[in-house]
Order: structure tokens, then C-alpha cells, then sequence
């Protein structure tokens, strides 16, 4: 089996926050509060009613990476994102005293919220940043797993 994950097909949003040694003090992804069921809050982008789409519900990543952190505060540290944070993720990054914001990518940035968090960070003096990667794409093979080095014999 092969498993191929790439930009175009798998879009998740996460984030991840590190120390200064690059160890991972909080992670987070996007989904419901606890006790609010993925199977009877929506998940639709688009209805005719705001209440019946996702986004009145749905915890972001970087809320979910700071209230999940594993250590007394994340003062300082840097956050990793798929999607640069919007407005309100903006002010809890802040707050938290997290000093850099690291993003995948900016897909929203001529909207108002992104607009707001750029302003915001700018103001406090978080430095955010593109991540540029080496590749774009991970391969994984979960059959060399199970597979054993070839062994000459002597």
C-alpha cells in the first residue's frame, strides 16, 4: 500500500506549537468542543443558513494547539500553521505570548480577518513567516515496514 499525501489532494488544518529547542509543547487541529459531536454539528461550507455551516461551531487549530499545551505556558515559543491565522486566532496567539507564527499558506489574504491579523501581529511584534518546503509532496510505503533488509550471504 502506498499512501501519497499532497498538497492539491489533503488539506487539513493544523497547527503545532515548539519551544526554543524545537520541541512540541501543544497541537491542534480544526473540529468541534468537546462534547459536540462531529455527527450532528454540520460541516458544509456553504448553506442557506449560517447556522447550518461549520463555521459558527468549529474550534480552529491554533485555539486548539494553546488550550492543549503541555507545559506551564507557551510564552515565547514559535507556532507552525497550515493557514495564516485569522483575527480572532490572532489575538489568542498574542495573548498567549507566542512570538512567531510560521504558515503553510496565506490562500485568504486579502480578506478582512487576515487583513486584522497581519495589523495585529504587526502591532505586538510577532514575526510571521511563509514556509517554504523542499518538496511538495510525502510518500509514504506502509509496506517496507513490514519488509527486511536484503542480506548477502558470506
Amino acid at each position: 500500500m502506498l499512501l501519497v499525501l499532497c498538497k492539491s489532494y489533503f488539506f487539513q488544518v493544523g497547527a503545532c506549537i515548539v519551544n526554543s529547542e524545537n520541541k512540541i509543547v501543544g497541537i491542534g487541529y480544526n473540529g468541534m468542543p468537546n462534547g459536540c459531536s462531529d455527527d450532528v454539528l454540520p460541516w458544509r461550507r456553504t448553506a442557506a443558513h449560517r447556522l447550518d455551516t461549520k463555521y459558527p461551531y468549529v474550534c480552529h487549530a491554533e485555539l486548539n494547539a494553546i488550550m492543549n499545551k503541555n507545559s506551564a505556558d507557551v510564552k515565547g515559543c514559535s507556532m507552525y500553521v497550515a493557514l495564516f491565522p485569522c483575527n480572532e486566532c490572532a489575538k489568542l496567539i498574542i495573548q498567549a505570548g507566542i512570538k512567531e507564527v510560521i504558515f503553510m499558506s496565506d490562500k485568504y489574504h486579502d480578506s478582512i480577518e487576515m487583513t486584522a491579523a497581519r495589523r495585529m501581529f504587526d502591532l505586538a511584534g510577532i514575526v510571521y513567516r511563509e514556509f517554504k518546503p523542499k518538496c511538495n509532496k510525502i510518500i509514504i510505503d506502509f509496506d517496507s515496514i513490514n519488509s527486511r533488509p536484503s542480506q548477502k550471504l558470506l
